[in-house]
């Protein structure tokens, strides 16, 4: 079944000057007052199918699936169930397109990365309607994401113009030594969910900048987003088979499989959980592939006796909370030195309090649902355990039926002890358990009792303390004094099981390149005529 508000001009190469019927503006415009969404500017960018050579396609097998708003359960739309065979396709598109793009100038890539930025800026409020539909995090957030994911674009259009090389004094008399940066090849990207504009624009703005091409599997909960981004991405004159989006729900093991198994794609990326990070690294390993991994979180947040107490709290706001808990940097555990946890947990509480909670559209809304009922069965779980284990909610702690099956109250539980599942297993909801401690030592024992280290977060004055405890903590990503880390500037990734590589920053387009040395003998002889 095909959604009515897709595009007219889904099959074609190129921008279609078709305008839609009378009809299908009218079902569109019922829909979206319906359903609370407001209507696109631009409806061109909305599809229902996928971008694969510069062409709008279908899966080979005509199959598609569903995506549903979390918000409300309705269905959005169909996207193509692609396969193996439609998974190849977009491989060899890549192939084919890799030997003329890697041949241009890092200044031509830059200006069409910059093209595509402009792009998403003109294109902003459209993409972040997108984004709160699919994904139904609030529009304001919603925006922020379309900004954040832009600002690769521009970043990377920066990096690409300036690759540099090293020249390399040799021990051997007469020999001169220099290397050269290279692109990889093909890339495979496997993007999720939670920031579907941003986590593919950090992947295909460095893999772009350093010359390769792209295969990017798009999340199936959030494939509309990937889809407006490829069309700006055609309209910014990106060579067709340069980037390519694959579609699927129920094949994705078959896509991922498929893209680790091809020797034909030298680099893979990956945003999402450990297990499946795991099981991807296996399935590269038979053809040594160059992997970069950010994986799950469990992210520590710690405020000593001598923090600013409200700027301990805003930060812990802005670092557990955003998008309702649903990202690998949200502050999981929440340790609080005995000396101020008390008003710290009575400040915390207020804040969340007032919280409102509800459609990402509708207006004052702070938090949107959470992306499926699995989502939702784990948050709750482990606010039974807390309660269960001595824990004391102190707000929230229910689900929220009378908005919808995929709402979850914001939450704040005391008394949190490192028995209970909050402590181990990242939460990935709005829920934050109060941890107390006496020690620096012992809270940083704590923290790094983790198997994942991807990013913490601590609040003090004391600055021997900020170097002492940010050195001890063992993740990729330390925040002190905020909740905020993330930015296009800075490098991003994790240690342990959290994954490796970087990405954003000037490390970041390193991750898609290779260094050749070159090794010139025989240089050293005096001038001819001399």
């Amino acid at each position: 079944m095909k959604t009515f508000l897709t595009s007219l001009s889904a099959k074609s190469a190129f921008r279609s000057h078709i305008q839609p019927s009378n009809h299908l503006r009218i079902l569109r415009a019922t829909y979206a007052m319906q359903h609370n969404v407001p209507s696109l500017n631009d409806k061109s960018l909305l599809k229902d199918q996928t971008y694969i050579n510069g062409q709008w396609v279908g899966a080979k097998s005509g199959k598609t699936f569903e995506v549903h708003d979390p918000a409300s359960g309705k269905l959005i739309g169909t996207m193509p169930e692609m396969d193996k065979e439609d998974t190849e396709a977009a491989i060899k598109a890549a192939a084919d397109a890799l030997p003329s793009f890697r041949q241009l100038t890092g200044r031509q890539r830059s200006k069409m990365l910059r093209k595509w930025y402009d792009l998403m800026i003109e294109n902003a409020d459209d993409i972040a309607k997108l984004i709160t539909w699919e994904n139904g995090k609030p529009i304001a957030d919603a925006k922020g994401e379309v900004a954040y994911a832009a600002n690769f674009f521009e970043w990377f259009s920066e990096e690409a113009p300036r690759v540099y090389g090293a020249t390399i004094p040799a021990t051997v008399a007469g020999n001169r030594v220099y290397t050269t940066k290279e692109a990889i090849g093909v890339c495979g990207f496997i993007t999720p969910w939670n920031f579907p504009a941003a986590m593919i624009t950090r992947k295909v703005g460095a893999a772009l900048a350093a010359g390769c091409t792209v295969v990017a599997k798009s999340p199936g909960e959030t494939p509309f987003t990937a889809a407006a981004l490829a069309e700006l991405a055609h309209r910014a004159g990106i060579p067709p088979g340069v980037v390519n989006i694959v579609t699927a729900m129920k094949n994705t093991a078959e896509v991922g499989s498929t893209i680790t198994a091809s020797n034909t794609v030298k680099k893979v990326s990956f945003t999402g959980s450990t297990g499946v990070g795991k099981l991807l690294m296996k399935q590269s390993s038979d053809t040594l592939k160059k992997l970069s991994f950010e994986l799950g979180g469990n992210a520590p947040f710690i405020v000593f006796d001598d923090a600013d107490l409200d700027v301990a709290v805003n930060g812990a706001i802005a670092s557990k909370f955003r998008s309702s808990g649903q990202t690998c940097v949200c502050a999981n555990r929440l340790y609080i030195q005995k000396g101020i946890y008390d008003d710290f947990a009575k400040a915390f509480t207020e804040k969340v309090k007032n919280f409102k909670v509800g459609s990402g559209y509708a207006e004052g809304v702070t938090h949107g649902p959470l992306i499926h009922d699995r989502a939702v069965s784990k948050v709750e779980a482990h606010v039974q355990d807390a309660v269960k284990q001595g824990g004391k909610v102190l707000v929230g702690g229910e689900k929220m039926p009378d908005l919808g099956s995929n709402y979850f109250q914001p939450t704040v539980i005391r008394d949190m002890t490192e028995k209970m599942m909050l402590a181990h297993d990242e939460t990935f909801g709005p829920v934050a358990g109060l941890f107390p401690f006496d020690t620096e030592a012992e809270v940083v024992r704590q923290a790094n009792d983790a198997e994942v280290g991807l990013a913490g977060y601590f609040f003090s004055k004391d600055v021997q303390r900020c170097f002492r405890v940010a050195e001890a903590l063992e993740v990729g990503m330390v925040g002190i004094n905020t909740g905020l880390i993330s930015d296009p500037a800075a490098p991003f990734g994790g240690v342990k099981w959290s994954g490796f590589g970087r990405e954003g920053s000037k490390y970041g387009i390193d991750e898609y390149m290779t260094i050749k040395m070159v090794t010139l003998g025989g240089m050293g002889q005096p001038l001819q005529g001399s």
